[in-house]
């Protein structure tokens, strides 16, 4: 949040793309023990710089306990409720951010940044096939999501015959929870279908029951990044359901309803998959895209994503599906590089398709 000229206060986007920070492990000649494990609290801070550079800049000492004394501070600076942003944080912070962003480091009344592996994606493999990148889980998906609803687009005539509404719901905090404003556990997607479902139409039909309707003829997609087979540790997995990087999407089905896929969604799902076009730089691609199962082994804990919560909040038919990749929620994760495409070709496809596949697949 920055201070404006004309005394607003207005929200700043900030990325710096480069790496300030390090928190570093213990090394393993100091730490024996086989298991890696750390203090959240005490053994996860951030290293930013040394204090010699602290102390040349602001003129001020160490004391006996080693603890940095600044120099005398400015009797000018104006009284606030809470310490002024530079004594609540590293002062060479401060000035970083407000570099990036153009302005002057008092101009900065409060703000919220994440850290996050700014060591850029690659291609890997011995032919390129793997992504090696950070935050796939959920990057990936989003990417797909978002790229086959423009390409479903592209066409004048996309629309023209078209009886429902193509979106894309990008939610935030869906690994601690979603109980956020902008997670999939609050009111913000309800709202949104039940503003679209009340559009003014062209007749005079009765619209106190659209929303209700709507919901009851909607297909939501919660596309989470899935399990591939990690080959060192093939046992962990349902010996029949091992999903392969570079194979397709992945629906993931849980009995439990861990999971929201039912059978009238895989069929559903499938029938995209089937109508999907090739790209144009891949002639084999014409016959639609591969797609692949994931069931958790019955003695073994499973995951969840959103598409449980939204189908119980919305009642809306819902399919669990994602991408394949390995490593997951590590720093660094790995997916195939032909999935990508294949996860584009299917979004693109189902939003093209729903509108005549969903008249054709009946459920009493």
């Amino acid at each position: 949040m920055a201070r404006s000229q004309d005394g607003t206060i207005c929200a700043k986007l900030i990325r710096i793309d480069r790496p300030i920070l390090r928190i570093p492990t213990l090394a393993i000649h100091l730490d024996r023990q086989e298991t890696f494990s750390f203090n959240k609290e005490t053994q996860l801070f951030p290293i930013a710089g040394l204090i010699e550079s602290e102390l040349a800049r602001v003129g001020g000492s160490q004391n006996a306990s080693g603890e940095l004394v600044n120099g005398a501070k400015n009797d000018n600076t104006p009284t606030t409720p809470l310490k002024a942003i530079t004594e609540r944080h590293h002062p060479y912070l401060i000035e970083l951010m407000a570099s990036e962003l153009s302005i002057q480091a008092e101009d900065i009344v409060d703000f919220e940044i994440l850290l996050y592996d700014t060591q850029k994606a690659c291609l890997g493999g011995l032919l390129e096939e793997f992504i090696f990148s950070a935050r796939l889980d959920n990057l990936n998906m989003s990417y797909c999501a978002t790229t086959g609803l423009i390409e479903s687009l592209t066409a004048t005539s996309a629309l023209d015959s078209e009886t429902s509404i193509r979106m894309v719901a990008l939610f935030d905090h869906e690994e601690i929870g979603s109980k956020s404003a902008q997670g999939a556990d609050s009111n913000a997607l309800p709202a949104i279908l039940r503003r679209l479902a009340i559009l003014p139409s062209s007749g005079e039909e009765d619209t106190s029951s659209a929303y209700e309707q709507s919901l009851s003829t909607s297909f939501l997609l919660s596309a989470d990044m899935s399990h591939s087979v990690n080959p060192n540790y093939a046992f962990k997995y349902e010996p029949d359901h091992k999903p392969q990087m570079n194979k397709g999407p992945v629906i993931k089905i849980n009995a439990n309803a861990r999971y929201a896929t039912n059978s009238p969604g895989i069929v559903l799902l499938q029938e995209a998959a089937r109508l999907a076009k090739g790209c144009n730089d891949d002639a084999k691609s014409s016959d639609g895209i591969p797609l692949q199962l994931f069931v958790v082994r019955n003695d073994s804990l499973c995951g969840s994503t959103i598409g449980p919560m939204l189908s119980a909040a919305l009642g809306t038919r819902t399919v669990d599906l994602g991408n394949p990749q390995l490593s997951m929620h590590s720093i660094r994760e790995t997916g195939g590089s032909k999935d990508v495409a294949y996860a584009v070709r299917l979004f693109k496809s189902f939003f093209e398709n729903f509108s005549a596949l969903s008249g054709k697949i009946f459920v009493d």
